[in-house]
C-alpha cells in the first residue's frame, strides 16, 4: 500500500477530526522519521511536544519492553513496584512535595480543576458550588467538555454545549486584569507560561513573578499548564523557571513519557493533593507499572544526556537564524528554547501552504491559528541538524 491508499482507508473509516498533513508515517528514528514510500523527513513538530527525547529513544524502549514483559497493568487497587520511584525521581526533580498520576493532558488539568476547587470549599471556606477559577483567552488545555467551557476558541464550543460554569476569562500577560478578576469565591488562577496553540505567544517579561505575586497575597493557587512546555522544551525544566517562579500546581504530560505512551501528572505542595480521598479521583491505568517505568527512564535521559540545555543553546541559534531570514510574508519570530513560532502577514496566504511547501522539502511542521507556524523538533537535534532545516525553511519562506 502507497500513501493514498493509507489515506482513502482513514478518510473512509476514520472520523475527521483532524486536518492532517498528507504524508504517512511508518518509523522513526531521533529526529528523523519515515513514510510508507521511504522517503525521509526531519520532524519539526514532535507530536506537539511529545517526542523530546527524539523518536524511539533505545533506553526508553527498553524500558518500555523490560516493564510490558513483567507486569503492564495492575490498576491502583493494588501498589506497584514502579510508581513510588517514579513519584520520589520526580519531585526531587522538579521540587515539588507530592504528584498524582493520570494518562493525558487533558486529564491532568482536570484533576487540578478539581484539586483547587475542593481545596477551595475545604479549606479557604468557599460557599459550595460557588468555586471560580480565572483562566486565559486563547487559551489550550485540552478537549474535554469542562477545558472547552473555558475556552474562548469559538471551534472548540461550537455544538458541544451546555458548557461548565465556574470559569472567568482575562486577557493573557495582563497581571491587572487578574488583580482585578478576583473576588471572594477565586479558588485559582489557571495559565501557560507560553501559550502554544494560540501561536507561541510569550507573555510580558515580569508576568510570572506578577501573577506568583498576585495569587500569594490573595490565597489562591496558581495553576501552571506546562503539558507543552514543560520537561526541557524551552530550555529550562519548566517554562515557569524562566522568570524563577514555581507554581503551587504544575501539569505535565507530553514529554513524560518520551513519545512512548500517555503518562501525565500534576505536581503540587502536600497541603494541596491532601485533599483527596480514596476514591475522590482516580483512573484505572493512571499510575500503572508500565507508564511509571517509561517516565522514569524518560526522565532521566533529559538530565543524563543534557537536553535541557541544548533546547536552549540550539533554540536561540535557531530562532537567531530564523529572525535574520528576510521574507516579505515574516511578521514576527518568537519563541524560547525549541519552542518557537513564525507569525506571517496577513496577505502570507495562511501559514497551511508553507507547512505543505515544507513536507516538499522533507521538513515536517504544522500551522498553528492560521498564521503562525510552529517549530518545535525533538532536543536531540544538533546544529547541523538545524542548517539543513534552515537551509529549506528559508527556500521556503523566500521563493513563494
Amino acid at each position: 500500500m502507497n500513501t493514498q491508499d493509507y489515506i482513502a482507508l482513514e478518510d473512509q473509516y476514520n472520523a475527521r477530526n483532524y486536518k492532517p498533513l498528507d504524508v504517512v508515517l511508518e518509523r522513526g528514528q531521533g529526529i528523523w522519521v519515515w513514510d510508507v514510500d521511504g522517503n525521509r523527513y526531519l520532524d519539526f513538530l514532535s507530536a506537539y511536544s511529545a517526542v523530546n527525547q527524539g523518536h524511539v529513544h533505545p533506553r526508553i524502549l527498553k524500558a518500555l519492553t523490560d516493564q510490558a514483559a513483567r507486569l503492564p497493568l495492575t490498576s491502583r487497587a493494588f501498589r506497584n513496584d514502579q510508581l513510588p520511584l517514579l513519584a520520589q525521581e520526580l519531585c526531587q526533580l522538579s521540587g515539588f512535595d507530592m504528584m498524582l498520576p493520570m494518562n493525558t493532558g487533558a486529564e491532568a488539568v482536570e484533576t487540578a480543576i478539581k484539586a483547587a476547587r475542593k481545596r477551595g470549599y475545604k479549606v479557604k471556606g468557599v460557599p459550595e458550588n460557588q468555586a471560580e477559577i480565572i483562566t486565559c483567552q486563547g487559551n489550550f488545555h485540552g478537549r474535554t467538555t469542562t477545558i472547552i467551557s473555558f475556552s474562548s476558541e469559538a471551534q472548540y464550543k461550537d455544538g458541544f454545549g451546555p458548557f461548565t460554569p465556574g470559569f472567568v476569562g482575562i486577557p493573557y500577560g495582563s497581571a491587572e486584569a487578574l488583580e482585578q478578576a478576583i473576588t471572594p469565591s477565586t479558588v485559582a488562577f489557571c495559565y501557560e507560561p507560553i501559550q502554544g496553540e494560540a501561536g507561541v505567544i510569550i507573555p510580558p517579561d515580569g508576568y510570572l513573578r506578577q501573577i506568583r505575586d498576585i495569587c500569594t497575597r490573595h490565597n489562591i493557587l496558581l495553576i501552571a499548564d506546562e503539558i507543552q512546555t514543560g520537561l526541557g522544551r524551552t530550555g529550562k525544566l519548566f517554562a515557569n523557571d524562566w522568570e524563577s517562579v514555581q507554581a503551587d500546581v504544575v501539569t505535565i504530560g507530553k514529554a513524560l513519557s518520551g513519545g512512548f505512551y500517555p503518562v501525565s501528572a500534576v505536581l503540587a505542595r502536600q497541603d494541596i493533593l491532601s485533599v483527596f480521598r480514596p476514591g475522590d479521583h482516580g483512573s484505572t491505568f493512571g499510575g500503572n507499572p508500565l507508564a511509571a517505568a517509561v517516565a522514569r527512564e524518560s526522565l532521566k535521559v533529559l538530565v543524563d544526556e543534557g537536553l535541557i540545555a541544548n533546547a536552549h543553546e540550539q533554540g536561540e541559534y535557531l530562532k537567531g537564524r530564523l529572525q535574520r531570514i528576510e521574507s516579505e510574508h515574516i511578521r514576527e519570530v518568537r519563541g524560547r528554547g525549541l519552542m518557537i513560532g513564525v507569525e506571517l502577514q496577513p496577505q502570507a496566504g495562511g501559514a497551511r501552504r508553507f507547512a505543505e511547501k515544507l513536507k516538499a522539502e522533507g521538513l515536517l511542521c504544522k500551522e498553528t491559528h492560521d498564521h503562525v507556524i510552529r517549530f518545535a523538533p525533538p532536543l536531540v537535534i544538533q546544529r547541523d541538524d538545524i542548517d539543513w532545516a534552515l537551509e529549506r525553511i528559508e527556500k521556503v519562506l523566500v521563493n513563494n
